[in-house]
């Protein structure tokens, strides 16, 4: 209801005061100027003191710029610290594979050495074997010994019937003969002994040769 009745101030006994609140006149149809204020224009507020335009609104692009650029800084120091660390890893990786081989090396090395020392010892072995002094206790030495240097990879080679290959034969003795067509080995002198394609010592043999 627009209207709404008051007590009149002035005079106690008289009835309620009638006010007329309806913005539109009944009679005129105009509007009413009821003296009351409305809220400013939202272009007013935005000019409010104190008040900043796109306030809370986040970071401008100045900052957003920054941000950015210190991302990327970011990213390449992650990928210069990704290439170092490769790099270190490949270092690493080669060096194990020189340790490793420059073990061998030497592991092999030193077994050479004592198997060349033993040679002599596995001569005496060879020519008791066949004169049949290799018997008893000696001869369970000797094939210890045989067994333990096989097992360490020497290796004896050289046979009666061989052909002759000065890559791993050296004559001491030479002779023609009418029962070979090439150049054979006729006599062992001396056993080779070889531990894989090394030769640590050729096969001192007796060549014959056709006539």
């Amino acid at each position: 209801m627009t209207d709404q009745r008051t007590p009149n101030p002035e005079d106690p006994d008289a009835g309620p005061v009638i006010r007329d609140r309806r913005r539109i006149d009944p009679l005129t149809g105009e509007v009413r100027d009821t003296g009351q204020r409305s809220d400013p224009p939202a272009s007013q507020q935005a000019s409010a003191p104190g008040v900043m335009p796109g306030a809370g609104a986040g970071p401008g692009n100045g900052e957003a710029d920054l941000l950015a650029r210190e991302l990327e800084d970011l990213r390449v120091k992650e990928a210069g610290l990704l290439e170092d660390l490769q790099r270190l890893q490949a270092e690493y990786v080669n060096y194990r594979r020189r340790v490793d081989r420059d073990r061998d090396v030497a592991r092999d090395l030193a077994v050479v050495g004592v198997l060349e020392q033993l040679l002599p010892v596995l001569d005496d072995v060879g020519r008791a074997r066949d004169h049949g002094d290799l018997d008893g206790a000696f001869k369970t030495v000797a094939e210890n010994l045989e067994a333990t240097v096989g097992r360490l990879g020497l290796e004896r080679y050289g046979q009666v019937g061989d052909p002759f290959d000065p890559a791993v034969h050296e004559a001491l003795m030479h002779e023609h003969s009418d029962e070979v067509s090439t150049a054979t080995c006729v006599q062992i002198l001396f056993p080779g002994y070889r531990v894989g394609d090394r030769i640590l010592r050729a096969a001192r043999v007796a060549v014959a040769e056709p006539s």
